[in-house]
């Protein structure tokens, strides 16, 4: 995806904000659904971070009435030279990519939610690092309403280590929504923001991230990712103590400790 101030016409726009990249899913007339194009070219992108120090974090949106309502159904269901377990295999294997390479690039995702997130698009919150919600934002595992189980393309293994096996069972189990209010006692939102200053907050947020250095920032969400699994405190505190050794030969830490005793603020260049 060639990048570029603002690009348009597509399933996918993203806007550039200095080292902050706002990505906004672009199907308004179909609640953002994901059908094959949208998939594609999000996955393009997300794995183009990889190789893009230059983006730190990424704010991830919906155009329109809803942040995503799920998997396109009526293109899934269209005509296919696939059987369908072959479509329903890619399809399934390119979502669950997304979500995997969501937590493995260096960039922090800020998810901004509004309207339906559904299925798919309850994946995409539970994928992002952090998750912000408009007071009309509901979300709901809409898998297990088409026939299939609760547990896909990442719920299961994101849901429960964010609110507790409860909670992500109740959910998983019978498709129920849980609303913004809820979602914010709960601990799976953030914060609960007016729509219309939604996208201001996201941005605030970033701001906020892209003021540490750029090694410490990546690293921190690297950690955070491998942790939440670790087997031991003792592995955890080994990845940690290993980072901030590490970490303490940069350039960028000497620059922010210069900094504080000349009382300015730092200038990083990530190195």
């Amino acid at each position: 995806m060639a990048m570029g101030d603002k690009l348009s016409g597509q399933t996918v726009l993203v806007e550039q904000r200095g080292a902050i990249e706002i990505v906004t899913l672009n199907r308004p007339d179909a609640l953002n659904a994901l059908s094959e194009a949208l998939v594609t070219e999000l996955a393009d992108y997300i794995h183009g971070l990889k190789h893009r120090p230059e983006c730190r974090v990424v704010i991830l949106r919906g155009a329109g009435r809803a942040f995503c309502a799920g998997l396109d159904i009526k293109e899934n269901l269209g005509p296919s030279n696939e059987t369908r377990l072959q479509r329903s295999w890619r399809v399934q294997t390119r979502l669950a990519d997304v979500m995997r390479t969501m937590r493995a690039v260096p960039q922090p995702f800020i998810a901004l939610g509004h309207g339906a997130a559904c299925g798919g698009g309850f994946s995409l919150m539970l994928a992002s690092d952090v998750r912000l919600g408009a007071p009309s934002l509901r979300m709901n595992a809409a898998y297990i309403k088409i026939g299939l189980g609760g547990a896909d393309i990442g719920s299961s293994y994101f849901l429960p280590r964010l609110v507790g096996a409860s909670l992500a069972a109740e959910l998983l189990l019978t498709g129920r929504f849980i609303h913004a209010d809820r979602a914010l006692r709960l601990g799976l939102l953030s914060d609960v923001v007016d729509e219309d200053k939604l996208l201001d907050a996201g941005l605030a947020l970033a701001d906020e991230m892209v003021a540490n250095a750029p090694y410490g920032l990546a690293l921190t969400k690297q950690a955070l990712n491998l942790n939440i699994d670790a087997p031991s405190i003792d592995a955890a505190l080994a990845l940690e103590d290993r980072q901030q050794v590490m970490l303490t030969s940069s350039d960028d830490h000497l620059e922010a400790m210069t900094a504080f005793v000349e009382k300015r603020p730092p200038v990083y260049h990530g190195r």
